[in-house]
């Protein structure tokens, strides 16, 4: 997607989506991190930021995928929790319209880059607590967003907990993109031996920022199957629960995973 500051078109843009990814055949549709709406200026934004029970983009969502019979993971929207704070979350819903699971954004984006660039998003959002897993049509289901990708820990406790596929749903900038994504999320698929989905953000928005783009799709071998590039709309990949079982026979790192005791030397 290239999201932009207006939620009604993103959730037309949205729910779209799910009937094109039903008319193409698919069994579920992966959307990027902030779905409903993308907007660095928090002021003009507040506005349009709600508790998620009047999401727009979450409704039109979950009753796009009930007339399509379609999964979807909402990659995450941003939506309105207590004591002031939002909430950067991810939704699963499933063919009902029911949502399976939900997930607040472990890791916050609080970084200076080297271009300039300066985010903060610990000033108006609170991390999550806990990881989630979830029972979907391509498997078991691992749930994390976006920078959440540059910490191992999650997606080795996401696949102890029986995660098959991890969903990496993004809005990268284009220099941090350029840099690690495709190395990174190659590098969890081949930690985990589980499929990797990471929807992403791409090209200039309506708020000024620039995203990476290149949506991708990477198999338990690390081998990418899928890479939209940077152009938005609809990509499909077949996803074989055979390979998973396989790669992990082959390296079977899961059952090798031990604690390990870090001693500072002297």
């Amino acid at each position: 997607m290239t999201a932009g500051i207006d939620p009604g078109r993103n959730a037309d843009v949205l729910e779209n989506a799910v009937a094109d990814a039903a008319a193409g055949g698919a069994t579920m549709l992966f959307t990027p991190e902030m779905s409903g709406l993308l907007d660095r200026d928090r002021e003009r934004a507040a506005a349009a930021i709600v508790p998620e029970d009047q999401d727009a983009a979450l409704a039109a969502v979950r009753a796009a995928a009930r007339r399509a019979g379609l999964w979807v993971h909402l990659g995450s929207l941003a939506v309105r929790g207590e004591a002031g704070k939002l909430a950067n979350r991810g939704f699963v819903v499933d063919a009902d319209g029911a949502i399976r699971a939900r997930y607040d954004k472990l890791h916050l984006f609080d970084v200076d880059l080297p271009s300039g660039e300066s985010w903060r998003e610990s000033a108006a959002y609170a991390g999550g607590g806990e990881a989630a897993v979830v029972d979907a049509p391509v498997g078991g289901l691992g749930l994390s967003i976006c920078y959440d990708l540059r910490f191992a820990a999650l997606y080795a406790a996401l696949s102890d907990a029986g995660a098959t596929l991890l969903s990496v749903p993004a809005a990268f900038t284009q220099p941090t993109g350029v840099a690690h994504w495709h190395v990174l999320l190659r590098g969890r698929a081949i930690e985990a031996g589980a499929y990797v989905v990471a929807a992403a953000q791409t090209g200039t928005h309506e708020d000024g920022r620039r995203t990476y783009g290149h949506s991708l799709v990477v198999d338990p071998w690390g081998e990418v199957v899928l890479d939209m590039g940077e152009m938005p709309g609809l990509g499909f990949a077949e996803i074989d629960p055979a390979r998973v079982a396989d790669v992990r026979a082959r390296v079977p790192v899961l059952r090798h995973r031990r604690p390990i005791p870090a001693v500072r030397a002297q």
